[in-house]
C-alpha cells in the first residue's frame, strides 16, 4: 500500500506544469453551472484519467476547498495543483480554471446581451437544453461523494437534516458556516475519542501481558 502511494506521488510530481494547466484549462472551458458542476469533471480527469491522486484524497481536498472562502472551483483546483506540483502547480491549476471562464464571460458580455439571448429562439433553446445537464453534473459528484464517505442508512439522516436546515432559510440554522464548524468539531471530538479508546485498549493489553509474565 505504501509503495503504491509512493509511486503515485512520484508520478504526480513528474507531471509537467504545462500538462497540469492544460488539463484545468480544458475543465474550465467545458464546464457550465458553477463549482459543483465542475467537480465530476475534475474527478474524472484527475482521479480516473491521470491518476494524480486517489479518490479518498480527492474527497479530502474537496472538503478543504468547501471550507475555504472564495470560489469552490478555484479552491479545489489550487488544492489539487498544490498536491501535484506544489506552489507553482497551485498557481497553474488556478489560472487554468480561471482563464477560460474569464474569456467566455468577457465574450458573452461583449456579444450576447440578455436581450439578444431572449430574442433569439436558437440561443434560448440552447441555454434551456444546458440546464438539465447542469443539474446532472451537480448531482453526480454528490452521489459519488456520499458513496466514498461510506454514508449508509444509519448516517444518511445527517446530510438530509443539514440540507433541510440550510434550505429552510431560518435565522442561524440556515447558515452553512454553522454546519461546517459543527461538522469539523464533531469530527475532531470523534477522532479524540477514538484515540483515547485506542490508548486505553493498548494500556489494558500491556497490563494484561505484564500480569501474565509476573504470574509465570
Amino acid at each position: 500500500m505504501d509503495n503504491r502511494l509512493t509511486d503515485k506521488t512520484s508520478e504526480s510530481r513528474n507531471t509537467s506544469l504545462r500538462t497540469l494547466m492544460g488539463t484545468f484549462f480544458k475543465i474550465g472551458a467545458f464546464t457550465f453551472g458553477g463549482g459543483w458542476a465542475m467537480i465530476s469533471i475534475i474527478e474524472r480527469e484527475i482521479v480516473d484519467k491521470h491518476r494524480w491522486i486517489d479518490r479518498e484524497e480527492f474527497l479530502d481536498l474537496l472538503a478543504v476547498a468547501q471550507s475555504m472562502p472564495g470560489i469552490l472551483a478555484v479552491n479545489i483546483s489550487a488544492s489539487i495543483g498544490d498536491r501535484v506540483r506544489g506552489r507553482s502547480g497551485s498557481i497553474c491549476a488556478a489560472l487554468g480554471t480561471i482563464i477560460p471562464s474569464f474569456l467566455i464571460i468577457l465574450a458573452i458580455a461583449i456579444f450576447l446581451t440578455p436581450e439578444t439571448i431572449n430574442s433569439n429562439p436558437t440561443l434560448t433553446a440552447v441555454f434551456k437544453g444546458i440546464r438539465p445537464a447542469v443539474v446532472a453534473l451537480i448531482v453526480a459528484p454528490v452521489i459519488s461523494a456520499a458513496r466514498a464517505a461510506h454514508i449508509d442508512w444509519r448516517t444518511v439522516a445527517i446530510p438530509i437534516v443539514v440540507a433541510l436546515a440550510i434550505w429552510s432559510k431560518l435565522p442561524v440554522i440556515s447558515n452553512p458556516i454553522l454546519w461546517i464548524v459543527t461538522g469539523g468539531l464533531a469530527g475532531w471530538l470523534i477522532y479524540r475519542r477514538a484515540i483515547a479508546n485506542t490508548c486505553q485498549s493498548d494500556n489494558t493489553t500491556t497490563k494484561n501481558t505484564r500480569g501474565g509474565g509476573d504470574e509465570k
